[in-house]
């Protein structure tokens, strides 16, 4: 498979920075996203469990101690794969997490990969977090949700390598526009 015209974008970021929004912005111009949380939130379903912060954590871990760190990435790498087979060029990556995960598709997509860090100031995260309308977080969740993706997911490293990064501290249309012009710098979007 000739790979040069592929460009996958992975959106990373701490829990409430955007990656969401990122990622909404770039599936509205119909660039198909691979969930990596998907992954989770299937298997919660499937377990007949609740979908709640503690359920996805328990769940989460769980599936990375029995099956490996390498778990989700690489369902994840097999769903890309199907879509650039079906001739998609552009495909978004949605909730990259660890440095496992990196590495892997750094491997797996050496030169097709983007990596943009999604950054928002921590007190304005937990604002946006006890806000939101679908799982809503306490602060202590927040910093709970947060200690434990650093120290057991390794979420930190993909976010300090990123190739770009991009602020998200004021409004949604602000955020549009720095975000657009940045995927139309590397080719993503016309």
């Amino acid at each position: 498979m000739d790979n040069k015209d592929i460009k996958l974008v992975a959106v990373v970021g701490m829990c409430g920075s955007g990656k969401s929004t990122a990622v909404d912005y770039l599936t509205e111009r119909n660039i198909p996203k691979v969930y990596f949380g998907g992954v989770v939130l299937n298997a919660v379903k499937e377990a007949g469990l609740e979908i709640n912060e503690e359920n996805e954590k328990m769940i989460r871990e769980s599936l990375r101690e029995k099956e490996g760190k390498d778990f989700i990435v690489n369902r994840v790498i097999e769903s890309t794969k199907k879509l650039i087979e079906a001739g998609q060029k552009r495909i978004v990556l949605d909730g990259l997490y660890t440095w496992t995960e990196y590495k892997i598709l750094r491997k797996e997509f050496p030169n097709e990969m983007t990596v943009v860090a999604v950054v928002t100031p921590k007190a304005l995260r937990r604002e946006r977090l006890a806000n939101r309308p679908v799982r809503p977080l306490t602060a202590a969740e927040v910093a709970e949700r947060d200690r434990s993706e650093i120290e057991n997911l390794e979420k930190g490293g993909p976010i300090a390598i990123a190739d770009y990064y991009v602020d998200n501290s004021g409004t949604i249309e602000e955020f549009h526009e720095s975000f657009g012009a940045l995927m139309k710098k590397i080719g993503f979007i016309d």
